[in-house]
């Protein structure tokens, strides 16, 4: 039985392939939540939807790039058709820019991470939204990042877009509260993922950042990070919208 209030409830989870996504799909499986694992990588996907049914949980996959419009139509479209509605939104896919400062920025750079890390998400909240206000208790979380706290955890694409989804999950807060739509977000700092940063040589964001690097501390692991967004997806955080949690050993407190 699950005592955070989740049995039963359909989760959509983006970036579910790996990492923190693969975390939280376990996780809210675990809480007896349906998920949906939605991933660029068919494989991955597939075997995260492997692991929460040899669990005895309920899960499938839809694949696709969701920085296409049509890409997000098909996950609220199969979400709604399988499980009949949806009740937790969790945004988290993204990737990384080069740590670029904003004179190396090359417009394919920003286009693209602003694209996956801020357009997408935004899409794909719009498109959710009828069905998350329909069910009366909706969640989105959304994995921000230190970067959205700071300028000094990325280049200036990725720090753009992250503070970017900070201030739409606060818009998102205000905007919906009387409906009972609950949105938050999780800032994690230095996490062990797959996710990798190709910088350029002699661009000036390593070199710049690496100095603050110091205080990153003890990187979390996929798990710590999943277990936040559960717990803001949970009815145990009822009361909390519009909150931004830093999951990061104490970094943004430095």
């Amino acid at each position: 039985m699950s005592t955070t209030g989740l049995e039963g409830r359909r989760v959509v989870i983006t970036g579910a392939g790996s990492g923190i996504g693969r975390a939280a799909a376990l996780k809210f499986a675990a809480e007896g939540a349906r998920v949906v694992v939605a991933d660029l990588d068919a494989e991955r996907a597939k075997s995260v939807v492997a692991e929460v049914e040899q669990g005895g949980g309920s899960a499938f996959a839809v694949v696709g790039d969701l920085s296409d419009p049509a890409v997000v139509e098909e996950v609220v479209a199969r979400t709604v058709a399988h499980f009949g509605g949806i009740d937790v939104l969790v945004n988290n896919a993204g990737i990384m820019d080069r740590m670029s400062a904003a004179g190396e920025t090359d417009d394919a750079e920003w286009e693209r991470v602003l694209r996956v890390n801020l357009t997408a998400p935004f899409l794909l909240t719009r498109a959710a939204l009828p069905h998350l206000l329909e069910s009366g208790h909706g969640a989105i979380v959304f994995t921000a990042s230190e970067a959205g706290l700071r300028g000094s955890a990325a280049g200036a694409a990725y720090t753009t877009s992250k503070h970017g989804v900070v201030g739409l999950m606060k818009s998102l807060a205000v905007m919906y509260r009387e409906q009972g739509l609950r949105t938050n977000a999780i800032a994690p700092g230095g996490t062990a993922t797959n996710i990798t940063v190709d910088a350029a040589d002699g661009a000036r964001g390593p070199a710049t950042i690496g100095k603050y690097m110091a205080n990153v501390g003890k990187p979390a692991q996929a798990d710590e990070q999943a277990a936040a967004i559960l717990f803001l997806a949970s009815d145990a955080a009822s009361n909390i919208n519009g909150a931004l949690l830093p999951v990061d050993n104490g970094w943004a407190a430095v």
